[in-house]
């Protein structure tokens, strides 16, 4: 925990660390109030020999923390942030390289060349900093697939062959009632190649209450194949509403993703229950 004080006599921040927790949310208040001096302290933290502090050090001044006060100026120029994360990216615990990935994740939301080019000045440096950037890209790589893809080694077209020969996605019913769940199998032939390193989703288009569709990707398979044995499996759609999501009848559709390109889809209607 950390209780901070600004003295309005001086021009010092005077910050008292109880290292048994971190206190991401209550740093914030004073980033907004005196960026520079508070974010110099935090530079000092990065440094502590307790984990929770230099955790605090990076999860503080995470631009877009969840269920805490967004840092409009970190969302604007992130550079003070990246500082504090250069010094993290290899701490020995997890806990605090954990926290600098999902900080480099809230970056790449307004900043994706940023983080592009910060995650190709980082690759290799150790396993430990490719576990970083592979998590802190996770936003761009259901987002923004291609502008990531070389930097993974993901599969490509060929000039002379493509990655996918032939693909299909089938749905079990051609309807589905709201709070039931909707079956659907895929089937994947690529060129045959040993050794393609593919991410496959599925992508449903929503329809939402004003009656335009809204697209959420679901990951299904991420590893390396040999191409000459194909893919295939199958999947359920719950179509239960949620605190998060409601649903809503209407056309709707399911498409298959391969390494970010759509290779097949299909429609299905969801009617009220």
């Amino acid at each position: 925990m950390v209780d901070c004080k600004i003295n309005p006599n001086s021009v010092r921040i005077n910050f008292t660390i109880y290292q048994s927790s971190s206190a991401e949310f209550a740093i914030r208040t004073f980033i907004l109030q005196e960026p520079d001096r508070t974010m110099s302290q935090m530079q000092a933290w990065a440094q502590s020999s307790n984990a929770h502090v230099r955790r605090l050090a990076s999860e503080g001044c995470r631009p877009r923390l969840p269920w805490g006060e967004s840092l409009p100026i970190f969302k604007a120029d992130p550079q003070p942030v990246l500082a504090i994360l250069e010094q993290l990216k290899n701490d020995p615990e997890l806990y605090v390289r954990r926290s600098v990935a999902n900080n480099l994740n809230d970056i790449a939301k307004d900043h994706p060349a940023l983080v592009i080019q910060t995650a190709h000045r980082w690759q290799g440096a150790s396993p430990e900093v490719d576990w970083v950037i592979r998590h802190g890209c996770q936003t761009l790589l259901r987002k923004d697939f291609v502008s990531v893809r070389d930097l993974f080694g993901y599969a490509g077209d060929r000039q002379d062959q493509p990655l996918v020969v032939a693909a299909t996605i089938t749905t079990r019913s051609k309807e589905v009632a709201i709070g039931d769940r909707l079956a659907f199998e895929y089937r994947i032939r690529f060129r045959a190649e040993a050794g393609l390193l593919i991410r496959v989703e599925y992508a449903v288009d929503y329809v939402k209450a004003n009656g335009q569709q809204s697209r959420k990707l679901f990951k299904l398979v991420e590893k390396k194949i040999d191409g000459r044995q194909g893919l295939q499996g199958e999947r359920q759609i719950n179509f239960k509403d949620l605190t998060t999501r409601k649903h809503y009848p209407g056309l709707h559709q399911v498409a298959l993703i391969v390494n970010g390109q759509a290779v097949a889809k299909t429609e299905f209607e969801v009617r009220r229950g």
